[in-house]
């Protein structure tokens, strides 16, 4: 029988991947309004630096789930990410088809090793940092990784798709 390696589907995907990153787990409060800016304070990160990881339908269809990373600090411009998706609109995904889709639970979900890869489109903020941070794979767990890593892992590409929350 072979033996299960350790760690989430996110860090097993880098390690076999030969990818390098480092991870940064943290306690995570279930009182907290936001699981990314809970995270970029714990780590002492900059929040911009810092990014969620969320799962939206384009034009409303579940067969055409996308993920949008952005950081932590903005929000999905979701007719920038249709527009980058090739949609006319998007909507968010409710948290059990997000789970559902990805494998993981909300505040813990990774653009990495995903249960089915969905096409990803990363904020173009991310070109800004030599290391982003993206959630492990669970609630108070996260990876610091290149932008070009993150993409090549998740087949991702950049987009115009965050904006300033108001």
């Amino acid at each position: 029988m072979a033996k299960k390696e350790a760690g989430t589907p996110a860090t097993v995907a880098l390690t076999r991947a030969g990818v390098s990153f480092t991870t940064h787990a943290y306690e995570h409060d279930p009182r907290a309004q936001s699981y990314g800016l809970e995270a970029a304070e714990a780590l002492g990160l900059p929040p911009d630096q810092v990014f969620k990881t969320l799962v939206a339908l384009v034009d409303g269809d579940a067969a055409h789930a996308v993920v949008a990373v952005v950081p932590v600090e903005a929000m999905c411009n979701l007719k920038a990410l249709a527009h980058a998706a090739g949609g006319r609109a998007c909507t968010m995904a409710d948290p059990a088809t997000a789970q559902r889709l990805t494998g993981y639970v909300v505040g813990g979900i990774s653009p990495l090793g995903q249960k089915r890869a969905l096409p990803t489109f990363v904020d173009e903020s991310a070109q800004l940092f030599d290391v982003v941070y993206v959630s492990g794979g669970r609630r108070g767990f996260d990876i610091g990784l290149s932008p070009t890593d993150l993409l090549a892992m998740t087949g991702g590409e950049y987009a115009p798709i965050a904006r300033e929350r108001g």
